[in-house]
């Protein structure tokens, strides 16, 4: 049991993966058959029920790809049936002081160093293996703390320097929206911002996550210093595959005097 995106990261490599937001197991299943670091299943902003999520890692299952969760608060038991279902790790977004992120931790790690209630579910396979798991848990999980407030831009070093916290990532729709600069990510406010988070990580030893739109701002983000790199999402990659042939097909039919 080990934890591939974590060890990447620790070494100071960069991590690649999705979020999955459409509620299958059959993309789950298509995306896993990619050479990526990890996919992770949103249950913030998706029709994803518990059910479905549990199938969709199940469709990840013998791929090298690391399943990851984001889960739709920080309350400890939501991040107890998330991590229940078997992921390795969690992105909990709204982390806006030091005290939410050591909450956070405590959450997801067992006793003595956390809370995280032990059972034979999933995770452990319905039991059969939880010596192994529960006696490797505390290392392997990923913890990812969304920086996307304004209250979380000031206190980052504090966030940051929880031990337990391996990410900090920036929604940049969240944060740019929480800065009363949505989406003009080349506002000095929003790069600001992304500084000082990037900073933090730098300072305390984290890896700075962020959600790009594609490979070409995915590897610009990269050469800011940003190494857990979620390149987009499954609706996304559908939706700009389906436009651009849409768009090459009737190119052609103007071409060929067929379309006005």
């Amino acid at each position: 049991m080990e934890n591939r995106v974590k060890r990447l990261l620790e070494e100071g490599k960069v991590a690649v993966g999705y979020w999955l937001t459409l509620p299958s197991p059959s993309v789950a299943e298509i995306m896993g058959s990619v050479p990526l670091d990890w996919l992770l299943v949103d249950l913030e902003h998706s029709p994803i029920g518990w059910e479905t999520f549990e199938d969709m890692l199940r469709a990840l299952r013998g791929t090298d790809v690391v399943p990851l969760v984001r889960v739709p608060s920080g309350d400890a038991p939501v991040l107890k049936r998330a991590l229940d279902r078997g992921p390795w790790g969690v992105v909990v977004p709204l982390v806006s002081s030091a005290e939410e992120a050591r909450q956070v931790v405590a959450a997801c790690r067992y006793p003595p160093e956390g809370i995280r209630g032990v059972a034979g579910t999933r995770a452990s396979g319905y039991g059969a293996t939880l010596p192994q798991y529960f006696a490797q848990w505390n290392r392997e999980v990923l913890i990812a703390c969304q920086v996307e407030t304004v209250q979380a831009v000031e206190r980052v070093d504090e966030i940051a320097a929880v031990e337990g916290v391996d990410v900090l990532f920036v929604g940049p729709n969240d944060l740019s929206a929480n800065l009363q600069r949505w989406r003009d990510l080349d506002s000095e406010e929003f790069r600001q911002a992304v500084e000082r988070v990037l900073g933090a990580a730098r300072r305390h030893g984290k890896a700075a996550g962020v959600m790009c739109t594609g490979p070409e701002d995915a590897l610009a983000r990269v050469d800011q210093g940003f190494r857990f790199i979620a390149m987009g999402s499954d609706a996304r990659l559908l939706a700009g595959a389906a436009t651009r042939a849409t768009e090459t097909f009737r190119a052609g039919l103007r071409e060929r005097g067929l379309l006005d």
